[in-house]
Parts: structure tokens; sequence; C-alpha cells
């Protein structure tokens, strides 16, 4: 698949598209590009993946043209912020994605977006430092366009939807979500709530509960019989079977 034409990247907003055919990982030249003074709203996009990665170390399948593999370049001011990125990001792309799926999407905290209990496509958020301050974050993207093989529960959006048609719906609500400050609102909290593949749910990590809500600091509230509720801050979820 060739690289977007220059009159469709000035339609998405950005300032500067680096498109490549493979590469290690789209966070990798992001982060080398960033090195570099690239400037906020780079996106970095490719056919293929060689070590795509997603959170705590795991690999992400990035076969050429089956999905939509890229990482956005932003430089935050509000470290709040932050601490909700992929919440915000889970939200926006539920919401831009709808059309281009048959069913529900829904979110797994805090990274996950699901149709019918099976992955559709993840959020990675990769912050950099300086002197106590963000200098740049790199939002990571992964939306299956086919089902990658021999990889379970998994799920994909229509066959009829093209990459750029992808681009469309993703940038903008990328952009969106990165130019949010503050904590999470009420209205973003009760969006989550409506989305939230966990709510009810029993989970055995990373702690043993019933997933009972959400914190507008984006902690995962959970609660145990007659016990405290305690609030998540990190780790992936299991479910009880």
């Amino acid at each position: 698949m060739s690289a977007p034409s220059p009159a469709f990247v000035r339609t998405l907003g950005l300032e500067r598209l680096d498109y490549h055919v493979r590469v290690t990982s789209t966070m990798d030249v992001a982060h080398a590009l960033a090195e570099e003074h690239a400037p906020a709203g780079t996106l970095v996009l490719a056919s293929a993946q060689s070590s795509g990665r997603g959170r705590s170390g795991k690999s992400w399948v990035s076969e050429p043209d089956a999905g939509l593999w890229c990482t956005l370049l932003e430089r935050p001011a509000d470290i709040r912020a932050l601490d909700v990125l992929a919440l915000r990001v889970g939200l926006e792309l539920a919401v831009a994605l709808t059309p281009l799926v048959d069913g529900a999407i829904q979110l797994k905290w805090p990274n996950d977006l699901q149709v019918a209990r099976r992955k559709l496509g993840g959020v990675l958020i990769e912050v950099r430092w300086r002197d106590g301050q963000p200098e740049w974050v790199a939002i990571g993207v992964g939306i299956n366009r086919r089902l990658p093989r021999d990889v379970p529960d998994v799920t994909c959006v229509r066959g009829d939807v093209s990459r750029d048609a992808l681009l469309t719906a993703v940038v903008p609500a990328l952009r969106r979500a990165a130019a949010c400050a503050g904590p999470l609102s009420g209205d973003e909290c009760e969006a989550w709530t409506a989305r939230d593949a966990a709510l009810g749910r029993r989970i055995t990590a990373p702690v043993v509960g019933r997933v009972v809500g959400l914190t507008p600091e984006g902690g995962l509230l959970v609660q145990d019989g007659q016990q405290p509720v305690q609030v998540v801050t990190s780790g992936s979820l299991a479910f009880a079977t």
C-alpha cells in the first residue's frame, strides 16, 4: 500500500506524516523524530511492523496492510491529562469507529477497544520527560482491518473499510483526545460507564473483586464482598471464568 497523498494528509489536520512500508515499531520512529524536534501533530504510519508492541511489553501482530498501525506525536502542556489520556483516546475512538464496525464498541480498561468481547484495537501511551515536565507523548494505535492469523478473540472493522477511511476517523479523534486538559469530566465518566466492558464483572487481576466504576483520575473501582472499594491504577484485567 502506498503513502497517503499530500492532499489527503492536509485534510487530516496533521503537521507531518511519516510513512513506512515496514518498521520495527511506529513508536520507535515517533520517538526518534521527536528527538529531532518533530512538531506536535506528526503521525508515523506503517504498512507493517516487525516488533509492534502493546502495554507491559506485549507484542502486537502487525501484518502488512492488515490494520492501521500508527503513532501520533504530541507535545502536551497538562500533566494531569496524561494519566487519563489512554482512556480519552479510547472514548474518542469508540465514537469515531462506530460507523465502521458491526456491533457496539466497548472499552476494556485501560486501553482496549472491543466488539462482542473481541479485541478490535488497542492504545499505547508513552511519555518522555525532561526536568520533571513532559517533553512529548507518543500515542500508538492499532486497529484491525482484517483478522490476524492464529490470534484468538479478535475482531476487525468491516471489510469495505479502507485504510484512508480509518485514518479519517482515527486521526481527528486522537488529536481531540490529546488536546483535552485535566481529569475526566462527569460526562466523560458517564460515557465510559456506558461502554465499560468490565462494569459489574468479577476480575481476578490485578486485584480480586467486582468492577463497580471509574474515578475521574482514571482509576478502576473494584469491590470484593464487604471490603472497602479499591482504586486500581495499573495492571491488566483478567476476568473470572
